[in-house]
């Protein structure tokens, strides 16, 4: 009897010391449970902190020794503003503008067509004055007033980029510049290329052609990257795209915008440039080059990307320079035309 009382009480003892070691497990299954919950709550919590975009302020221009210019050119709309540049930048003297337009209230346009000749005074007083910011827009070939950039309007895409570059015999397929705004109301640069179906794709990247080496494929709904039919209300093409989602991207060799294309790249001359800051303001620049004015070269691509970036845009693209240099506000020229007269051109931007 004695032994089997025994027995029992080991037996109780056992399941007692069982239901405690159970009981700590459970105890400590919830506490690291808990604590695994606090965590990812917490993880959720940081990523979708992460994942809000904190738009900063764009830099005012005076502050960079832009000055602004309130009754040189007349009156202006409450949401365009145009600056003068200081005397100089990027260590180079320099004759700037720039126009500054809130697209929450203004509207961007293009003008012109696939075959369209007039200076930018004609186009001032062709479109009835109603424009007050006009500037030069993409390239075409000189005499024969054929745009050989693209041109959107209305959704209607009436001119495209060239499609094809002749290098040393060797034909190339460049995916060069655009500035658009998309139909779902967001400004962009891309690289774009229209193929021989008459389909327009933009990439993400452009095709890695280099002049004097083995050209790249034709760009396709897959090639250089990825195409995405292009969804543009109004676009212009030029190039090369100079920044990219923030970063100097300045794709001359690859757009073939090298200098056997005439653009000069590197060298300093009159320069047009558009583009767009995170803040949805869009920015026409132009400057005086080839010493019109005394000790004004002009500027480089590098430098414009600089100036740009400095100035807030994210995405940035060169227009046809040179000659071609313009911007009117209200019909009257903020710089001196490099040939001593304004060059009929076939496109043309605005801003209303």
């Amino acid at each position: 009897i004695q032994k089997g009382i025994e027995r029992a009480e080991a037996q109780r003892k056992l399941e007692i010391n069982i239901y405690d070691q159970i009981d700590m497990i459970m105890k400590n299954i919830s506490k690291y449970w808990l604590l695994f919950m606090i965590a990812a709550m917490s993880a959720t919590s940081c990523s979708d902190d992460d994942n809000e975009k904190v738009v900063m302020p764009d830099p005012d221009p005076t502050t960079l020794g832009w000055v602004k210019q309130t009754t040189e050119f007349g009156t202006l709309p409450e949401y365009i503003s145009v600056y003068k540049s200081p005397s100089e930048l990027e260590g180079m003297k320099a004759i700037a503008f720039i126009a500054v337009a809130d697209m929450s209230k203004a509207n961007f346009a293009t003008i012109g067509d696939l075959i369209y000749s007039k200076t930018p005074n004609q186009i001032w007083q062709a479109e009835q004055q109603k424009y007050p910011i006009i500037m030069n827009g993409g390239y075409f070939v000189m005499g024969a007033g054929k745009s050989v950039s693209l041109l959107c309007r209305e959704g209607e895409v009436l001119a495209v980029n060239s499609q094809e570059e002749i290098r040393s015999q060797k034909s190339y397929y460049p995916t060069r510049g655009i500035f658009q705004l998309s139909k779902n109301g967001y400004f962009s640069t891309d690289w774009a290329y229209t193929t021989t179906d008459g389909v327009t794709y933009t990439y993400e990247q452009p095709s890695p052609n280099k002049s004097g080496y083995e050209p790249q494929p034709a760009p396709s709904a897959y090639f250089p990257t990825r195409g995405v039919k292009l969804n543009a209300e109004t676009a212009i093409g030029g190039g090369p795209i100079l920044l990219k989602d923030g970063s100097v991207r300045n794709t001359f060799i690859e757009e073939l915008f090298d200098e056997e294309s005439g653009v000069a790249p590197e060298s300093y001359h009159p320069r047009t440039a558009i583009g767009v800051t995170a803040n949805n303001k869009v920015i026409f620049f132009v400057c005086e080059g080839r010493s019109v004015t005394e000790g004004v070269k002009g500027m480089n691509m590098a430098m414009m990307a600089n100036v740009l970036k400095s100035l807030g845009c994210v995405d940035a693209m060169n227009l046809d320079g040179g000659g071609s240099t313009c911007m009117l506000v209200n019909g009257q020229p903020v710089i001196k035309p490099s040939a001593g007269a304004q060059r009929a051109i076939t496109t043309a931007v605005a801003l209303k």
